[in-house]
């Protein structure tokens, strides 16, 4: 009996030695299983936290408001100018071709000058024969009597030799011979030339026409019940089918008095300096300045949204957007002006604030965002 006794405790301790071995591997197993998970976990977290979907956010500001009256308009030229010749002759040179840039008084055409040099140089001659009668005339009487001649008795001499007649004779033939070179009469741009080198032209024959194209106008058509409200002196943006994204800063000029009966709409005309893309002949969309409403909190018109029928903005706030329940006032369609709230009277967005503009609309609540350019990554 006892041999059996003493095999089984041996037995039974071999059997708690095993599992405690199989225990503390499984234990020490488990250990290094979480330590794996709770690195996982960090790196899942850094992970997520560098996910920032990219957005266009614009400042809001302090400002005025400049509410517009939409319309459309034709570009017109300060000046255009029909150049034509003024005296009959045939042309040695042509000097400009259709666009070229031109200043006050350049030479565009050129007459066969030697008609012209013949016809001062005969005047002249013309002249110098009658005051050569003229002194004729006085010489020999001053000798006789003694004395100059009086005031009545010269002019009666000169009258006679044709000393005045022969001197607007000249002065014809010098002012031929200036107008025998055509000259631009304006700065601006040659549209077309008209002749050729070798052709005989007569007086009053266009040769060529001049635009001004450093300060265009634009005539714009305003209903009648809009026009009390443009003033001269206030400001419009005038946008091309040629240049959609450029916009052109102009000036009222005036406010004509007629009104078209049919219509029922005035005419307002626009000033432009400078500006390549528009040229004259071209129709253009206008915003007239109709009401400015001075310091007033702006923000851009996109960046306002609505949840649940309530409009919001997002501000960017270290990194996360944070949506901001705003009073929308009026809009012109490019600025949005925030009203007070009317429980704490104050607007809960301030100037500097970053305000999202692009990739906001499917953002949520403290959504992780970055910023970048407008053109640029957009979030999906």
């Amino acid at each position: 009996m006892t041999v059996p006794f003493v095999r089984l405790v041996s037995l039974l301790t071999l059997c708690c030695l095993l599992s405690s071995g199989c225990s503390t591997e499984a234990t020490g197993e488990s250990a290094a299983n979480g330590t794996d998970s709770a690195e996982a976990g960090a790196d899942g977290d850094e992970a997520a936290a560098d996910v920032r979907l990219p957005v266009v956010a614009q400042e809001a500001r302090d400002g005025d408001l400049v509410l517009h009256v939409a319309t459309s308009g034709r570009v017109r030229s300060r000046a255009s100018s029909r150049v034509t010749v003024e005296v009959t002759g045939s042309v040695a040179a042509v000097l400009v071709q259709p666009g070229d840039r031109v200043r006050a008084g350049q030479p565009l055409v050129r007459l066969d000058p030697r008609p012209f040099d013949l016809a001062v140089r005969e005047a002249q001659h013309e002249l110098d024969l009658a005051n050569l009668r003229y002194r004729e005339e006085i010489v020999p009487e001053s000798l006789a009597t003694g004395r100059a001649p009086n005031e009545e008795r010269r002019a009666s001499a000169m009258l006679k030799a044709g000393v005045e007649g022969a001197r607007v004779r000249l002065e014809r033939a010098q002012l031929d011979q200036e107008r025998a070179i055509i000259r631009a009469p304006f700065a601006g741009r040659v549209e077309d030339v008209l002749v050729a080198t070798g052709e005989r032209v007569n007086a009053g024959a266009p040769v060529t026409t001049v635009v001004d194209v450093g300060d265009v106008w634009v005539e714009t058509s305003v209903l009648e019940h809009d026009l009390p409200l443009i003033k001269e002196g206030a400001s419009a943006i005038v946008v091309s089918a040629g240049a959609p994204d450029r916009q052109a800063i102009g000036k009222v000029v005036a406010v004509l008095p007629a009104v078209d009966s049919v219509a029922r709409a005035g005419r307002v005309l626009v000033k432009l300096t400078g500006n390549a893309d528009l040229r004259p002949g071209m129709y253009a969309d206008v915003r007239l300045e109709a009401t400015r409403l001075t310091s007033r909190r702006l923000v851009p018109a996109r960046a306002i949204i609505e949840r649940d029928g309530r409009p919001l903005v997002f501000v960017v706030e270290e990194g996360r957007a944070q949506w901001v329940y705003v009073t929308p006032g009026r809009s012109n369609g490019t600025d949005t002006e925030l009203l007070p709230d009317e429980a704490t009277g104050v607007i809960p967005v301030e100037p500097g604030d970053q305000v999202i503009v692009d990739g906001h609309l499917t953002l949520t609540h403290d959504a992780p965002v970055r910023v970048v350019a407008a053109g640029g990554d957009r979030a999906p």
